[in-house]
């Protein structure tokens, strides 16, 4: 009664059908695990690693640009820039865009 005639021709046996049809929405999910997702979290630990991995001597490009030397680290989520002599500011770590060269770390004067 409530059956509709296309329902109704179908084989008995038709969960094959149903796995043949979700066939393609599993290829997709799996191209795209090892073309996107897979490449971003490896950037991602790769960012992670080298923000905590920033020491004193560092040469550094911000998220906004700022090119600068790390003058000293703060604490685990600050570190002090010097962007021009005399002048430093302060910068979040997760800002830290690239580190363009390694430096020594300063020796301390006291």
């Amino acid at each position: 009664m409530f059956v509709t005639p296309a329902f109704a021709q179908s084989p008995a046996g038709g969960g094959g059908d149903f796995l043949i049809s979700l066939l393609p929405f599993v290829l997709i999910f799996v191209v795209l695990y090892f073309l996107i997702l897979r490449p971003q979290q490896r950037r991602m630990k790769q960012q992670q690693e080298m923000i905590a991995s920033l020491r004193r001597g560092d040469t550094i490009v911000t998220a906004g640009g700022l090119i600068g030397k790390i003058s000293k680290v703060i604490d685990e989520r600050e570190i002090q820039v010097e962007i021009a002599e005399g002048i430093r500011v302060r910068v979040a770590r997760p800002m830290v865009a690239e580190v363009r060269a390694k430096g020594e770390p300063v020796k301390d004067e006291g």
